[in-house]
């Protein structure tokens, strides 16, 4: 089969690789769309703090926003997952250790994940094998397009959870890419007065429907309740402190490429409760219900889908042509 394969800083192929095997308690999924994110470019660009501290290396494949169709199944698998529309978690926890035990598999310190750690190659390809326990079945009003968007759209969805917002609430979100647009969704669908800050595709923002979309400059010297923090920028979770109101929460989700700074006094004098967004695997089942009502739309998002051919210039900044304005790039591997 083709993938997308990794193998240095600025350095990839779409190349034949052997085709995946459905082992023991695993399954053969036949991929139909991929998430192309930011976590993806800085294994790309050779940033990834992964590759700095083990947990990842090259050659790798990516890929860990997807969807697509079982196509086999492995000895001790429910044989009916053959032909069924799925996704799949990326947090692959080894279902042994106490972490594992108490349901926080997403953090489990010996987790393998999906086209990001070592171990697991990715959906950046024809096809891609996972363990059949992390799949999560598609109802057929969630088309591969949503399907591809689960995963962002479960970090999201956490975000806005943890936000704790509703009606007569005010929160506001900095950083308008995909994780950042989403969580506004998401608060909007809650009931909440959503506010957006960033620098770019403040437009984009707009034509969502949100109204209330600022800069630094602009910012106004309302109270919000919550924010949530889906920037890389470094500077912006002091920000998120020093903005919220008193008693109020602050979602941090984003992840900045050097340190971010900020004084815990203030966390405690404020009486802040500071909450971190690590993984979707919580959050994929009411994403894909939230999508299937059409609680929330995330359609817009998807800018452009190309083949596996163009990752390698999307990867590097490259705009395909014709894209449209949204943040997200999609890949389908079948693409020609």
């Amino acid at each position: 089969m083709k993938a997308f394969v990794l193998h240095a800083p600025g350095e990839a192929a779409v190349e034949e690789v052997p085709d995946p095997v459905a082992v023991p308690g695993e399954v053969v999924v036949d991929v139909e769309r991929v998430g192309v994110c930011g976590t993806d470019v800085e294994f790309f660009t050779g940033e990834m703090a992964y590759l700095h501290e083990g947990h990842s290396s090259y050659p790798m494949r990516l890929g860990h926003e997807w969807a697509g169709t079982v196509s086999a199944v492995g000895d001790g698998v429910d044989p009916a997952w053959v032909g069924r529309r799925v996704m799949g978690d990326t947090m692959l926890g080894d279902q042994t250790c106490r972490r594992c035990r108490r349901g926080h598999q997403h953090v489990c310190e010996n987790r393998q994940e999906v086209g990001v750690r070592d171990g697991r190659p990715g959906a950046l390809a024809e096809q891609l094998a996972v363990p059949a326990w992390s799949l999560r079945p598609l109802p057929d009003t969630v088309d591969p397009v949503l399907g591809a968007l689960v995963e962002p759209g479960g970090n999201s969805l956490r975000a806005a959870q943890a936000a704790a917002v509703g009606p007569g609430d005010r929160a506001l979100v900095l950083g308008p890419g995909t994780i950042g647009l989403l969580t506004a969704m998401f608060l909007r669908a809650a009931g909440a007065e959503v506010h957006l800050l960033g620098r770019d595709s403040l437009d984009f923002a707009r034509s969502l429907g949100f109204d209330s979309v600022w800069t630094e400059d602009t910012l106004p010297g309302v109270p919000f309740d919550a924010i949530v923090e889906a920037s890389n920028a470094a500077h912006l979770p002091a920000l998120a402190l020093d903005r919220v109101e008193p008693s109020g929460r602050i979602v941090y989700i984003g992840l900045a490429g050097s340190h971010s700074l900020i004084d815990t006094r203030t966390v405690a004098l404020k009486d802040v409760t500071a909450v971190g967004i690590l993984s979707a695997s919580p959050g994929l089942d009411a994403a894909i219900e939230a999508y299937a009502t059409g609680a929330v739309d995330p359609r817009p998002l998807v800018a452009a889908t190309v083949g596996l051919d163009a990752v390698a210039a999307v990867l590097a900044g490259e705009r395909p042509a014709g894209a449209g304005p949204g943040p997200k790039i999609h890949v389908d591997p079948r693409q020609r």
